[in-house]
């Protein structure tokens, strides 16, 4: 079994507590760091080198999304919790890199799923709140020049920013999942993205997917 090495930061130690509780006591995770700040919690991520690093947006001296963005640049993935489902923060942590947010109401099993889902390197945009936010917060910003994509890659991004994984484009669009993986693969190589989150902020960014088409069916 892969042990996943999980660092959790939250300036609430009740919070802090909890959530290092229930990763603990997974049987294919190890919680190599607790830290009550976002400083504290990139020590730890230069020192413990995790696999997921599950960090509080709102912390004081180095917020979450500062936290986010060093950690991810030391190959770290970044999972945000945020108390509010619409916060202006969460949005730019997803362009810090982070992989996705959870609400701090999170319930336990879900919890640990989500952390199993951003260690595998996939994007956490399951969750409607995730797209509603994305959409919301783009759509305040002047949209980049339109991608030099395909026709077939622009209907694969679209899908993405629906929240549908690979088999369920491959489902869609009637093909195999290995030809889904590589329009996924040429679409954020062509974009210059990261990963499936970075791809559906740009989707709302560029107005190929607008506010409220990512919820359909």
């Amino acid at each position: 079994m892969t042990v996943i090495k999980v660092l959790v930061a939250d300036d609430q130690p009740v919070v802090l507590r909890g959530f290092t509780a229930v990763l603990a006591a997974q049987p294919d995770m190890a919680v190599v760091g607790a830290a009550a700040d976002g400083a504290q919690a990139v020590r730890l991520a230069r020192a413990e080198r995790p696999d997921v690093a599950v960090l509080d947006v709102r912390m004081p001296g180095v917020n979450g999304i500062e936290a986010a963005r060093a950690v991810t640049g030391l190959g770290v993935r970044a999972l945000m919790i945020t108390t509010f489902d619409l916060d202006a923060y969460v949005y730019e942590a997803l362009l810090a890199g982070a992989s996705g947010f959870l609400l701090k109401d999170v319930r336990a099993g879900d919890l640990a799923e989500a952390v199993r889902i951003v260690a595998r390197g996939e994007a956490l945009l399951a969750p409607t709140v995730t797209r509603r936010l994305i959409a919301e917060f783009t759509r305040r910003r002047a949209a980049p020049p339109p991608p030099s994509l395909t026709p077939r890659e622009s209907e694969v991004l679209r899908l993405i920013a629906r929240g549908l994984s690979n088999a369920e484009i491959a489902e869609t669009l009637v093909v195999s999942e290995h030809t889904v993986k590589t329009h996924v693969a040429r679409l954020l190589a062509k974009l210059g993205l990261r990963d499936r989150t970075q791809a559906v902020v740009h989707a709302y960014e560029t107005g190929l997917v607008r506010i409220g088409e990512a919820d359909g069916p």
